[in-house]
């Protein structure tokens, strides 16, 4: 992991903090990470083992994996879209082809992300 690998992972541990409204010492004491050490992560200067970041994901409430992911330790999630949804749309009656076309191709557009 590089320099800009672990900033842009301190960034985003950052970000999700005070999105949750937590002070760096009340996620500390949550995780049993020191909050000089969070703090380091969240500057990128450190990179933390899969068991810290484990800890700091169930202390702000978010998916191990999605840190994971970030690290390069798991794939990228592929979203393929639901097959409900576009049966759905497919077999909705009142939809002509091209509304069907557009709204399929929306959902996906939405699904996979930018």
């Amino acid at each position: 992991m590089t320099g800009q690998d672990r900033q842009a992972l301190g960034r985003y541990l950052r970000a999700q903090r005070e999105l949750a409204q937590l002070s760096l010492r009340t996620l500390a004491s949550a995780t049993n990470v020191s909050d000089s050490y969070l703090s380091q992560v969240e500057r990128g200067l450190f990179q933390p083992s899969p068991a810290v970041l484990r800890a700091i994901a169930d202390g702000l409430g978010i998916a191990p994996t999605t840190l994971f992911r970030r690290m390069g330790w798991m794939p990228p999630e592929t979203a393929e879209p639901s097959l409900g949804v576009l049966d759905a749309i497919e077999s909705d009656e009142q939809l002509n082809r091209a509304q069907k076309a557009a709204l399929i191709s929306t959902y996906k557009a939405m699904v996979d992300g930018p």
